[in-house]
């Protein structure tokens, strides 16, 4: 007797491999090239900044960034800067993992492990580079808030362009995203937290760090998917024949949807 069906949209007979999340092998390149070179502009920026080159460009923004300087600003560049301190961080870590937990879980496992990578990333960079900041206090390059920032909102903003939500939703919340980086960025400055150099040089290494990341938990699902449909490529399906009584086996490959 020919075995139990099978559900319609949950096996394809086709012998190509699969297609795992949002960027297939071609964006993964495309990615990882990105990737290298915002590292590699990063290496040159942290070299420049080790080699004081940046000086006369760092101090003339600074001045005008001090020009804006109002008491009712004082408070607002406060309370967006924040959303890069540890508090900060630990409650979107904890929101995203709650709203990617049922749709995204492989995303909402990696968040945490992604974040915390970028503590011992800036870590190490301020160690190397030990440059002090424009209030003097140590370990200015680079900016460790647009790191983390970069890294959390340039994740969400990747998640929503491989979602299925409307093109209007994804546009909303990678505008949004991106003004929320900004904001954060030019609050470091107005704090006198930041050099420019060191603002610009979190950008460059999250977003190098975060494109590496995505690169890699990609290629493993994919591997992971491939592996899965090799072995359902060894499953045997018995379909009855009009060509006499005796069933004929017939192998069928399959791949997920």
């Amino acid at each position: 007797m020919p075995g139990p069906p099978v559900a319609p949209g949950k096996y394809l007979c086709h012998t190509s491999g699969v297609q795992i999340g949002g960027a297939g092998l071609s964006g993964s390149r495309r990615l990882l090239s990105v990737a290298i070179t915002s590292l590699a502009g990063f290496l040159g920026l942290a070299a420049m900044a080790v080699g004081k080159q940046l000086s006369g460009l760092d101090h003339a923004t600074q001045t005008l960034v001090q020009l804006a300087h109002d008491p009712l600003l004082d408070a607002a560049m406060n309370g967006i800067s924040g959303l890069g301190e540890n508090y900060g961080l630990v409650s979107l870590i904890a929101l995203g993992v709650a709203l990617l937990w049922h749709r995204r879980r492989r995303w909402a496992l990696v968040l945490p492990l992604l974040m915390a990578g970028t503590g011992a990333l800036q870590l190490a960079a301020k160690w190397a580079v030990d440059r002090p900041r424009p209030n003097l206090a140590a370990w200015g390059f680079p900016s460790g808030h647009v790191l983390s920032l970069v890294v959390f909102f340039g994740l969400a903003t990747y998640l929503l362009g491989t979602s299925t939500l409307t093109r209007r939703w994804r546009w909303l919340g990678t505008a949004g995203s991106a003004a929320t980086v900004l904001a954060v960025a030019f609050s470091r400055l107005y704090l006198e937290a930041h050099w420019l150099s060191d603002v610009a040089g979190g950008f460059m290494l999250g977003i190098a760090y975060l494109l590496g990341a995505i690169c890699l938990v990609e290629t493993v699902a994919r591997r992971a998917g491939d592996a899965r449909v090799s072995s359902t490529q060894k499953r045997m399906f018995t379909l009855p024949t009009t060509n006499g009584p005796a069933p004929t086996s017939i192998r069928l490959s399959l791949r997920s949807e």
